[in-house]
């Protein structure tokens, strides 16, 4: 339905003023001057003056930038027409329909239907089109808006039982694309180009989001593990080329404890004591320091 055209209006009745007018004067108005008592013949004249004005007027047509008119000529579609003033003869041209080529946006839903993976949910997708061709659309599908629609939630449904649920979740554009792939194809039939498709959502059981979400959880800690594996297959490979180096250098070794000493002592609350190893003097200060005796407990003390 659209609605009433001002200008096309305003226009057809001036044309009706323009031709009536000047004809009812002409042809009228002399008869009831001369012959005051046929009035039956005067009001025949009237019909048929008003109603030829009518026809005339009904000739022009304004059809708006966003609009297209489909003509037939004796019932055979001439193509569209449009935008602009448009002058369509009576009794022979026809007028078929009146296209809106504007993009429009409709929204198709799919309620509990299975995947692949047998697993219900409910898919809301939005599909832009607009008429590409005008004339198919008018004369190739008696509604091709229906007809585009019921295609659109055919080609949704297939798609879902195509997939399985992780896909539907996770390559929203993909599956978008190929939905609008599927439809493209056959409303390219009725005149109507598929401009985009989106999957606006996706409505899945609340049992099956907890489990998703548990299989979420040890993906990523099994991930995580093997990054750690990763790591120290890494840290253990340049410990034993160090290792390497430093036993062809025995001095390098001595720097390597120094630089040792100097991370220990760099903690906090922390001492060194170094004595020989052949020292008992040293070994009985380190012991006393620490805050045990020879023999007992624990002691933590660097020998050379």
């Amino acid at each position: 339905m659209f609605r009433r055209n001002p200008v096309q209006s305003f226009i057809r009745n001036l044309v009706r003023l323009i031709i009536l007018v000047p004809l009812w004067l002409l042809l009228v108005w002399s008869d009831i001057a001369k012959f005051e008592s046929m009035y039956i013949w005067i009001a025949v004249k009237s019909i048929f003056l008003l109603w030829f004005a009518n026809v005339f007027a009904k000739m022009f047509f304004i059809i708006p930038q966003w609009q297209r008119i489909v003509l037939l000529r004796l019932g055979r579609s001439v193509g569209a027409r449009g935008p602009g003033v448009i002058v369509v003869p009576p009794f022979i041209y026809s007028l078929a329909r009146t296209i809106d080529i504007r993009i429009t946006t409709y929204e198709v839903k799919a309620t509990k239907t299975l995947t692949k993976d047998n697993i219900p949910v409910d898919v809301t997708a939005a599909v832009e089109l607009e008429v590409e061709d005008p004339e198919r659309a008018a004369i190739e599908v008696q509604n091709y808006w229906k007809t585009t629609e019921w295609a659109s939630m055919e080609a949704l449904k297939s798609t879902i039982g195509k997939n399985d649920l992780r896909p539907l979740l996770s390559e929203t554009d993909r599956i978008a694309s190929d939905l609008k792939s599927i439809i493209d194809g056959e409303a390219v039939d009725y005149g109507v180009n598929v401009r985009a498709v989106r999957i606006t959502d996706v409505g899945t059981p609340p049992s099956l989001i907890e489990e998703l979400a548990v299989i979420a959880r040890a993906e990523r800690a099994a991930k995580a593990k093997m990054i750690q594996a990763e790591a120290e297959k890494t840290v253990a490979a340049s410990l034993k080329e160090a290792s390497e180096m430093l036993a062809q250098q025995p001095d390098a070794m001595q720097l390597r404890q120094i630089q040792a000493l100097l991370d220990i002592s760099k903690e906090e609350s922390s001492m060194v004591i170094i004595y020989p190893m052949d020292s008992m003097t040293g070994k009985q200060i380190a012991s006393a320091t620490a805050g045990n005796q020879t023999g007992t407990g624990k002691q933590k003390a660097v020998q050379f």
